[in-house]
Parts: C-alpha cells; structure tokens; sequence
C-alpha cells in the first residue's frame, strides 16, 4: 500500500498566471525581505522577534537573555523554508547568501552532542527534554529538518541537513525504547511528518523509525505525558485530547485538540502509513479525516473553531463570529489533504485542499504581503469584539507581526511551495494527474519520456482550463486526469476541440483521458462557475436559515465598505439571481458578486416589538473572503440570512 501517486518536484513548476504568479513575487520580493527584517527586530512599531539574536547568544557570539515564545526558532526555521522553495523557483545570489550566512549561524549554535535550541542553551541550560509536552524542542527540530530538506532540494547544499542529521542522532540517544532512554513524543506533533520528508531525502531507515516511534507511542498507557509531569513536580491537571495522546492513534475516532497539532500528526501518519503499508493507520487516518471534513471544518476550510486551546470542540460546533480558523491550521490541513490524495487518488482530498488554499489560508495574508491574520472569522463586528471578553481572540484589522508569529513564515512557506501541490504522477498506471488549476508549466517525466504541460487559464476568475502537451519525442502515450471540481454541477472536456462525453472516463472525481498525445495536442476543460448558494447541515446551529455565496473556489463575504453597516439585515433571495463580474481596479483585481436583496428591519426602533419586520429592497455587492479587510476597517459577514 505504497502512495499510488508522487507529487511532480517543485522546480518543476513554473507559475506564469498572474494570480498565483504575483502572489509569488510578493513573497519573494516584498514577505521574505520583510519578515528576515522582522526576525532581525528591525520593523518598527510590531512585537521584537529577537530569533536572531537568540542565536547568536546560544552560539555564544553575543551576550543577554534569551526573548520570545518557547518556540521562536521555529519561525527561522520557516522563513528558511520559504526561501529554499523561492530558490527552487529562481536562484538568486544575494538571497542565497542571506540564508548560508545564517545557516551558518545556526551550525555555530548547535552543541558539541548535535543537541540545537536556543531555548534550552540560552535560558534553561540543565533542562533539556525535561518537559516533551509543552516545551516544543521536537517541533523546533521538525520545522528545522523541514527548512533543511527544501534547501538542500534547491541548493544541493548540504549544511544544515547536516545539522539536522546531527540533531536526530542525539535525539535517538534520548527518546526510545531502550535502557535508560525516556519514552516520549512531541507535545507538538510537526517532527513525524518532517521525518518522512526528510527519509525522501536521505533514505536513511533510521529517520522513518523515528517517525514511527513517535506516532505508535503517543496515546499509549501509561501516559508519558502524566509520568513526565510528575517527574517535574507539575500538578496542573491537563487534558490529553488537547495533545491527541488521549488514545493510541490507530485506536482514534475523532479530530480532537489543538487544530494544528492534529493535523501535523495526522500528515506524518499518512506519510508513515503510505511508505510502510501500514493500513491500520491509514484507515485510522480516513476515519479522522472524514470526521474533521465532514462534522468540523468551516466553509472557508478553517478548522479548529475554539480560541480556548486553539481548538477543535464537538461535532457541528462552529460559530462564525468566534471562529478560531488559524492560519496555520488551515495550511496543516492542506498538507494533510496532498498526503491522503497521493495515497487514495480521490478527488475529494483536492477538493478540500483546494477550499482551504483560497479562503482559509489566503485570508491569513494582506494583499501586498505585510500584514497578517492568525485569526480568520467568519463574522466581524468591530464594536462587539473591542468589548466583549469572548471576542477577545478577533482582531478587526490584519498585523505587521505577532509575539507568537507562527503565521507569516508559514504562510510565506506555502505560498512559495503552492506548485508541489498542482500535479501529481502515478508510474505504474502512466498517469499524470492535475489537480488544482493555475497558469503555469509543468515538466513531468511519465513512462521514462519528459513531457512538458502547458495550463492557460484565468482560474479563480474564469472557468476555462487549457492544457497542451508538449512531449520530449514528438509523441508519448499516457493517461491525462482532470480533476471534476465537486462545487462544478457540468463540467465539460474537450480534446482538440472535439467534444466528448464525460461517461465511462470519469474515476474517483477525474476525467481520464488516455491516448497516444503527439506534441501540441490540447484538452480544454470547462467548469462553469454559477454563482450557488451553500447551506450548512441543520446540526449546525449558527447558520440555521442562512446561506453562504461561492463561485468556484471561492467563498464569498459581505463588507460594509460596499453595502454599509448592519450586514446582518440584509437578507437575500436565491431567485433574486447574482452577476459575477471582474474588477480589475478592486482589490487588486478580483471577480465580486452583485445581486438584489432586502434589509430587514423592525418598526420604531423598539428593542423588541410585536410587529412584523419591514423590508426594503437593495442591492449588494460581495468579494471574495480571502480579499476582506484590505481597505477600511469594517463589519464583515459570510453567512448571510435567507429569504422565504
């Protein structure tokens, strides 16, 4: 039960449209320059970073105490992703430079033993994996390993996945099953997946041993987790649901915990699962998903709905005004959904990929690339969250930088990274697949030929999909899927402007097209993007007699920059009918929606009133929700209350 597909490398992608393409050029020329300015304290007027000069103080090149979360060394380790990914696109000198320099800096910093956290060196020096749990030394260490494979894939340079390589080896003397080693497991899951990345990488067995170490101890009794805590002396009661250690992974039938500690944990079990044939744990990992997808995820991909303990909650619980949706949760999602997808082939893993990149995670950034969301909701009413205690986690407006920045950089990581997810290969079967949409060009090396894929598209904004092929020796036989898009009710396929019917081709939500492609064959794809009203499940009480507006990919939102204050009078009519049309001088150019509606209000002001409501007719505006709050600061809603 290995993986049926693998994702084409990144440098073999090359974006060209100017969606994805421009986003792109603003993480490599305005996000990375930016936030290594932010890691070095040097922006003005946000939260200092001091990662840094932690290091330089653990490298013993500079004096003073240690400054920042438990965890700040995760955020260089996640900018040097990005720009490994940025390299892997397009070497540049000067940003290459940047990053051996400091690369440098962190092989100065680690310890004669392998062991690296400026943490530990610095400000607890004699308490080393003295708390697994909360002190994230294997989550450091995971975002490290996963900033030394993207650089050493880029580069060739082989530095810091010496460093890391080092660092792993002093882990294993600590962390196993034998004599006088502790049988403990990251607080934080992030290492596991990174392990699997990095076994790709070196193919050392070791490394896929630790991985799976990690995930078949976690959950088991007695817990670590509680033996460790008393060790210390640490009494505070905790719940191990919040760390998934609450069972045995295999043993587990629902997402629980910190959002992006699950689905971290869960990325690196599909992974362990696909390379071992594991398949306990991978049907472990279908049931969880099902759950999170099905009972626990947002419209817009955001998961984790809590602000307590960055967390998910219960089945259907998933209030719009207090959603959590972090970022970063939303990107642990994606990763999540690429692995399953390579494993089971199924479109509904690019589906959901595909939801969560366009809203949950494009939300997370500014339009020019400077500011940020940690918390992504569905409902903002400024006033109320200024004031109200459980509102507390909403900012009505995005940030220059965070005490706890694990956002920017990892948005900026994936961003960059975005063309990995694009394509995919299945050898055996002589299939390429082509999952998410985008301008670009793709080499793929199918039944020992190279063959160049050229997508023309306009995608989010226009339905149609070009795709020519181009291959090495004039002509190549292999299998061409499509991704159907499960929001498209009648996509259409054409091959050289000859129309063909879907049946018969369509398997686990692609269209199959095999044939003998000579260069310069081309197939269109057409997804007719109306403009649908989602409705949620009854069971989820926050949007009972109100709908959603989608069209494509994209969920779409209310603001009062367009259609004023009050969003939640306005009600809408599904036979009322919306337009769709592109604005190129909006928001940096985007499709919005217009359609009739009516506000409804209550006679004479009362508070409350016996009364029926009026109604007036209006006309609104919509955008796109990853595109909200970059104007003036204002009420935002999503769901949007239906007319009968």
């Amino acid at each position: 039960m290995n993986k049926k597909m693998s994702p084409i490398p990144l440098r073999a992608v090359k974006l060209s449209d100017r969606f994805w393409s421009e986003r792109q050029s603003i993480v490599r020329n305005s996000v990375i320059p930016y936030q290594w300015e932010a890691l070095n304290d040097r922006v003005p007027g946000v939260d200092p970073s001091h990662t840094i000069e932690n290091l330089r103080i653990a490298a013993g090149e500079s004096e003073g105490e240690y400054h920042g979360m438990v965890f700040q060394d995760s955020d260089l380790a996640k900018w040097l992703e990005a720009v490994g990914y940025a390299l892997a696109l397009e070497r540049d000198e000067k940003l290459e430079t940047m990053a051996d320099e400091v690369i440098d800096l962190v092989r100065r910093a680690q310890g004669d033993d392998g062991y690296l956290n400026t943490y530990f060196t610095v400000a607890k020096p004699g308490q080393r994996w003295t708390n697994l749990r909360d002190d994230h030394e294997l989550y450091c260490a995971g975002h490290l390993i996963e900033a030394a494979v993207a650089y050493y894939e880029a580069t060739g340079k082989r530095v810091l996945l010496d460093v890391v390589c080092r660092l792993l080896d002093h882990i294993s003397t600590v962390l196993g099953t034998g004599a006088g080693q502790k049988r403990g497991y990251p607080g934080h899951p992030e290492i596991e997946l990174a392990l699997m990345r990095l076994y790709a990488v070196t193919n050392d067995r070791k490394h896929l041993e630790l991985c799976r170490y990690f995930i078949d101890e976690r959950g088991r009794q007695p817990n670590f987790f509680e033996h460790e805590a008393k060790e210390r002396g640490d009494s505070r009661p905790v719940s191990m649901d919040y760390f998934q250690a609450h069972a045995p992974v295999r043993e587990q039938t629902d997402i629980r915990g910190h959002a992006v500690r699950a689905v971290y944990l869960y990325s690196g079990a599909a992974d362990l699962a696909a390379e071992t044939g594991d398949a306990e744990l991978l049907d472990a990992c279908r049931r969880l998903w099902e759950n999170a997808i099905q009972k626990r995820m947002y419209v817009t991909g955001g998961i984790g709905s809590s602000h307590h303990l960055e967390s998910f909650t219960i089945d259907y619980d998933l209030p719009n005004d207090r959603a959590y949706a972090e970022t970063c949760a939303a990107i642990g999602l994606v990763f999540w959904a690429a692995r399953m997808l390579q494993i089971d082939g199924e479109s509904q893993y690019a589906d959901v990929m595909e939801r969560a990149i366009y809203n949950g995670i494009l939300s997370g950034i500014s339009l020019d690339g400077t500011k940020y969301f940690y918390v992504n909701p569905l409902e903002v009413w400024p006033a109320a969250a200024e004031h109200r205690d459980d509102l507390k986690s909403v900012t009505t407006t995005r940030q220059g930088w965070f005490g706890c920045a694990c956002c920017p950089p990892n948005i900026a990581r994936f961003l960059q990274s975005f063309g990995r997810y694009m394509y995919s290969v299945n050898e055996d079967k002589k299939e390429v697949h082509v999952h998410l949409f985008a301008g670009s060009e793709a080499v793929v090396d199918i039944g020992g030929q190279t063959v160049r894929l050229v997508q023309e598209t306009d995608y989010p904004w226009d339905e149609s999909v070009r795709i020519s092929v181009h291959p090495e020796n004039g002509a190549a036989e292999f299998t061409l899927c499509l991704r159907l898009p499960e929001w498209c009710r009648e996509p259409g396929v054409s091959v050289k402007d000859d129309g063909i019917g879907l049946e018969g081709i369509t398997q686990k939500g692609y269209a199959k097209l095999t044939r003998t492609w000579q260069d310069g064959d081309s197939v269109e794809l057409v997804l007719p993007m109306k403009v649908e009203f989602v409705r949620a499940h009854p069971a989820l009480r926050e949007n009972a007699g109100r709908v959603a507006l989608q069209r494509g990919p994209l969920v779409y939102c209310l603001e009062e920059a367009d259609n004023g204050a009050n969003l939640s009078e306005i009600c809408v009519a599904e036979e009322g009918g919306f337009s769709a049309t592109f604005e190129p001088d909006l928001l940096g150019g985007v499709t919005v929606l217009a359609g009739s509606a009516e506000r409804v209000g209550v006679p004479g002001g009362n508070l409350y009133t016996t009364e029926a409501p009026k109604r007036k007719p209006v006309e609104i505006k919509a955008v796109p929700y990853f595109a909200w709050c970059n104007r003036k600061p204002g009420e935002m809603i999503v769901w949007i209350r239906e007319s009968y």
